[in-house]
This record gives structure tokens, sequence and C-alpha cells, in this order.
């Protein structure tokens, strides 16, 4: 094994495109946008995670990483694009079905191909091997197909990548063996073998527990807003039992696998997933919950500010896949009694459908801050800088990660009981 093609080159494509070809690999990333494979192929990346420009620069000028529209002749492809969902909530796995086929001229007998794009159960034996038949070639003999779900999170990757346990599922266990086997050369953790659909499931069913999880703890905002009781307090007593560990609320879920990834499962068992839909359904309705709130911190005033701070699915990334706050935002803005803005350190205006605001701009004359994403800028705000420029000192912290600050009205998503509308 000596050289790697990597289709995609997002959030996870190109962090492991860096990781193989630190490791001494010869690697090429294909992605179909030629600014992405220009950017690369000077040194240059298209996303925020630490640690990645430098090792990116480091390979690219060592002549170990370049980017290409078209894939190569390799040992290992492996195929990480996204797998998005329609509106009705089925699997988009079109990105999937045309990297295998664009592959398909390249691929000889002996490669390895491997999908770390999360797909639904049954994607790799019903979808990705029957186009490697098509090709000419027995996917059971002549290439090891594989499924190898990411797993890492946004921040932390290079280093999750390594260090983490990896799951691979082959359609065949010698094909499991083969794949593994690229894994092993770089990863630190263990490197687990199974068959195609078990790593299918698994990968689902990570995200679906966390989904349904955030779930319960947005559930019990709702309760505790009802019953006066203030969410976070009974959470934090709560995992203070040995066998409890309730995730925290927040404004939704996004990005790009706690959003998605159960509406995988629900596709393929409808009847006997009650339980992964209705929590869904509960995440999904935290915007509207959000802006409700809004509505009533600001109903006493007359052509409110507000200034929203985040719009990242979570903190300290530049991430917008699925954001619960760009939905908010996006709703916000279009409000006919409120003015809103919009401010994020780590989004691009050209990832948005609207103006993006500096923080000055966004506090002057500000009633009130609302906080959609836990960017470390957010948690220690400077109080006499908030009270000297707003008109009203008052953040609804919807992640509950902005320190208290004096003469600073701060509420909480968990504990809205004592909620009053702002007065001038």
């Amino acid at each position: 094994m000596k050289k790697i093609c990597v289709v995609g080159l997002g959030y996870i494509g190109l962090p492991t495109s860096a990781i193989f070809a630190q490791a001494g690999f010869e690697v090429v990333g294909v992605d179909v946008n030629q600014k992405i494979v220009d950017s690369l192929n000077n040194g240059k990346i298209h996303i925020e995670e630490p640690g990645l420009p430098e090792v990116v620069e480091r390979v690219v000028k060592a002549g170990k990483l370049r980017a290409s529209q078209t894939p190569e002749p390799a040992d290992v492809y492996i195929v990480a694009v996204p797998t998005p969902i329609h509106p009705d909530q089925t699997a988009n796995v079109d990105y999937v079905r045309d990297a295998v086929q664009t592959i398909t001229p390249f691929i000889q007998k002996g490669n390895v191909l491997i999908v770390e794009s999360t797909i639904p159960p049954r994607t790799m034996d019903d979808l990705v091997a029957p186009i490697i038949k098509e090709s000419g070639l027995d996917p059971y003999k002549d290439v090891a197909i594989a499924h190898c779900p990411e797993r890492v999170l946004p921040g932390q990757i290079l280093r999750e990548l390594i260090e983490n346990t990896r799951i691979v599922g082959g359609i065949t266990p010698e094909a499991a063996k083969q794949a593994a086997d690229v894994y092993r050369a770089v990863v630190k953790g263990d490197v687990m073998e199974t068959e195609a659909v078990t790593a299918e499931m698994s990968k689902l069913m990570e995200n679906t527990y966390r989904d349904v999880n955030i779930a319960l703890a947005n559930e019990l905002v709702k309760i505790s807003a009802k019953l006066g009781v203030d969410a976070h307090s009974v959470i934090a007593l709560a995992n203070r039992h040995p066998r409890v560990n309730i995730h925290l609320p927040g404004p939704g879920v996004g990005g790009h696998c706690l959003a998605v990834d159960p509406y995988f499962i629900v596709e393929k068992a409808q009847e006997e997933s009650p339980l992964i839909q209705t929590a869904r359904n509960i995440n999904n309705s935290m915007p509207h919950y959000v802006e409700t709130q809004v509505e009533r911190l600001t109903s006493e005033l007359k052509n409110p500010k507000i200034a929203l701070f985040g719009l990242t699915y979570k903190g300290n990334i530049d991430d917008v896949r699925e954001s619960p706050a760009l939905d908010i935002a996006e709703s916000l803005l279009k409000h006919p009694k409120l003015n809103v803005v919009a401010h994020d350190p780590h989004v691009r205006e050209e990832q948005v459908s609207f103006p993006l605001h500096s923080f000055e701009d966004a506090i002057k004359d500000a009633h009130l801050i609302v906080v959609l994403a836990d960017h470390n800028e957010f948690k220690n705000l400077d109080g006499a800088v908030l009270k000297q420029h707003m008109k009203t000192p008052v953040i609804f912290d919807t992640k509950n990660c902005v320190n208290e600050i004096e003469g600073v009205t701060i509420y909480r998503l968990g504990n809205l009981s004592h909620l009053k509308a702002i007065q001038e």
C-alpha cells in the first residue's frame, strides 16, 4: 500500500488526507470544487480546524499531498463525501453513489475501497457493491469493500483521527481485515473488524443515543419552565449519580451527524423507531421555543434591537451545517417587529445568506444579546463594555456558557420561570 485517493475534501476528507500524508503515504485528494483543489495545492485549507493548516502546509510542501478534480489509480480509495437528507427526511446517498462511480474507471483487482461517509444500513451491500460489480469486478473477491465511519469531534479532529477506536465493517471478513490494516498504519487506538451493516448501525446509534439524550434535556427545559425549576441545577445534581449522564440542553441539535443520522434508521424501520422519532421532534422544536422566549423578552419594546451571538452548531468551529442557530437567525431576521443583527467571529459572510456584524456594531444600542453558540469569545464578556454600549444590558444564554456579569441580567435557557419582559 503506497498510494491513497481520498474523494471529498471537507471536514473529514481533508484531515484524513493530511494524517495519511503525514504518515508517509502518497495521497491525492479529490474534490469537485476547483477553488478547494487550488487552495490545497497551494498548501492552504478552506475549513477551520486547529492544527490542520500547519500539517497541510507541511505535507503539501513535502510532496505527499496534492489535490485534483479527478481520481487517479491508487491502492486505497476512501470516500468521504456528505450524506444530507432529502426534504422527506430520507437519506440522500447521491454523493456516495457519484463518488464510487467516479473511481470505478480507476479501481483495480486487489484495491481497497472504504466509505467513511455516514450511510443508512445496508448501503455498502445494496448500493456500493453493485456499482463495483457493474464495473466488471467481483465486489466479494476482487476488491476489499468496507465501511469505516468517522467518529471525530470538530476542534479535535487531528487528535481523534489517530487516537479514537475505529470500527471497520467489511462486506466480507477478508475485506474488513484489509481495510482495517489501512487504518492500523496510522491509528493508535483500537481498530475493530465487523460486518458492514454492523458498522453502519454502530455509527448511527452513537449519534442517535446522543440525540435522544439531548431531547430528554430539552424536554426537561420545558417542564422546568412550567414548574419553576432550574433545569441546569437539576441536571448537575442528577449527574452526581454514578450511572446517570444527562446531556446539556440547547437551542436545538445541528451538525452533519446528530441532526441527520437518526433519520437514516427511521427510514429503514419507521414503525420500530417511535422513540427516535419523538426525540427528533423535540430537538427540532427548540429553535421555535427560543424564538418564543425572545418575543417574550422584547414584547414591551418598540423596534427592539437584538444581537445574535453565534451561528455555528457548536462552539469554537466554523461549521454551520444543520445549525439550529442559523435557523433561529433566519427566522428572527424576517420578524416584522424586531431589528436583528448577527455576530460570529468564526463564520465567514459567504457561509450565510445575511450580513454579519462586528462585536462592536452588534451590541451598539442593543436591547438583548442572544447567545446561540458557546464560543470561547462569549464566555467572559466585558460587563463595562456591554453596559456602556447596549440600551439594556440583558443576555439570553441558550448554551449556559456565559459567566455571571455584574450589572447585566442573564436569562438561561433552563431557568426561565422568572423571565420578565425588558423595560427601557
